[in-house]
């Protein structure tokens, strides 16, 4: 693909994720939600070819301040991103997202939140963002009352606000960027029903009640109670640290030796399971299993056939398309940039994740170099 069709491919998806977006009405004292949400075209006549956006493109990453020959002479705007593990192995190519958004459209960005799902520590990272005067803020939602407060401060003083990858649809936020979290699960559900058909299932869970993980499960337990089959749920909470999720499934399976299947709603608990799966041979035994998310070792796990699939959301798009929306409503004036977003719901198993493995790049985590990642032979255009 040439660089031209490469710019021409960026502009038509960007066009796309306007058209197939929509924003809900709603209103907060003294806050005009109308003005926020109107919308128009992302690309419109400001661009006026191809060519104009790449030679743009190019020029803002070396220098960071291209974007100007395009939008217009603009400040740095400086956005915070409100995480709820900031260091979680599976937001890494998020934070890779966010970097290239703000390098392609001359701004900066700040990484904060909490380590260990603590959402009081989250809403002093975003109230700190809203009293420093930060240019926009991307939240991931993971309660459903807590923020609700801090986001409408945010919005009075004038700073748009996002969520992305866990949702509150009462919070005013503007837009959601991410996964629909809800129907994920309860397409997992289905897949255990057909899989499993009878006996004990075990879903684990990093932290229940946590908006970015809970509607997974319970969109699971429906489908599986919805499938009329004689399966038993067994909810099991891991924790948000990885090494106490390899513990706690290791531990779960030793004193559950009759289970059935076993699958997780989160990255760090899915490698995991990938990880005792392999290290008691259970899918030879019969033992069905699966999960969420691309890390890297999850990846070479489930071409292993450890597990049997694992569901892509997209994790580098919920970093690159908020600076996307937050750098758009600034420089059209409020007009343009806020939609919503759903990142995708793709099952993975050991034949089509061989490309991921296969491939190191920013998109996943698996590699830090910038670089056009070539499409595999075969592949439908």
């Amino acid at each position: 693909m040439s660089d031209s069709d490469q710019a021409y491919e960026v502009v038509e998806r960007l066009g796309h994720a306007e058209r197939a977006g929509f924003a809900s009405e709603g209103r907060s004292p003294g806050f005009d939600r109308r003005a926020f949400l109107q919308r128009t075209a992302l690309t419109g006549a400001a661009v006026g070819g191809v060519s104009t956006l790449l030679a743009a493109c190019g020029s803002s990453a070396s220098s960071g301040g291209g974007s100007a020959s395009v939008f217009g002479s603009h400040p740095t705007y400086k956005f915070t991103f409100v995480n709820h593990v900031t260091t979680n192995p599976f937001f890494v190519p998020t934070q890779y997202g966010a970097a290239d958004a703000c390098k392609l459209l001359g701004c900066s960005y700040q990484w904060t939140g909490s380590e260990s799902s603590n959402v009081n520590q989250m809403v002093n990272a975003l109230n700190t963002a809203v009293a420093s005067g930060v240019d926009g803020i991307a939240v991931a939602l993971i309660d459903l009352h807590a923020f609700n407060a801090p986001v409408e401060a945010a919005l009075k003083a004038g700073i748009p606000v996002v969520a992305y990858n866990a949702d509150a649809p009462e919070n005013e936020r503007l837009s959601y960027i991410g996964q629909d979290l809800k129907l994920a699960g309860e397409k997992m559900g289905e897949r255990i029903a057909a899989a499993v058909g009878s006996g004990d299932v075990a879903l684990f869970i990093a932290t229940p009640g946590s908006a970015n993980l809970q509607p997974r499960i319970e969109g699971a337990e429906a489908a599986i109670k919805a499938s009329g089959k004689p399966i038993t749920v067994h909810t099991v909470a891991t924790g948000a640290a990885v090494p106490g999720e390899l513990s706690t499934i290791d531990a779960y399976w030793i004193g559950h030796p009759s289970t059935k299947g076993m699958y997780a709603v989160d990255g760090g608990s899915t490698e995991s399971l990938a990880k005792v799966m392999q290290k008691y041979g259970l899918p030879a035994k019969g033992i069905k299993a699966g999960g969420f998310d691309l890390t890297e070792n999850t990846q070479k796990l489930l071409r292993e056939g450890n597990i049997e699939f694992t569901i892509d959301q997209q994790p580098y798009q919920q970093g690159f398309i908020p600076v996307l929306q937050l750098f758009f409503w600034h420089v059209s004036g409020t007009l343009s940039g806020i939609t919503e977003t759903d990142t995708g719901l793709k099952f993975l198993n050991k034949e089509t994740v061989t490309p991921y493995v296969n491939s190191k790049t920013r998109y996943e985590g698996t590699s830090s170099e910038v670089k056009v990642v070539p499409i595999p032979a075969g592949t439908a255009a």
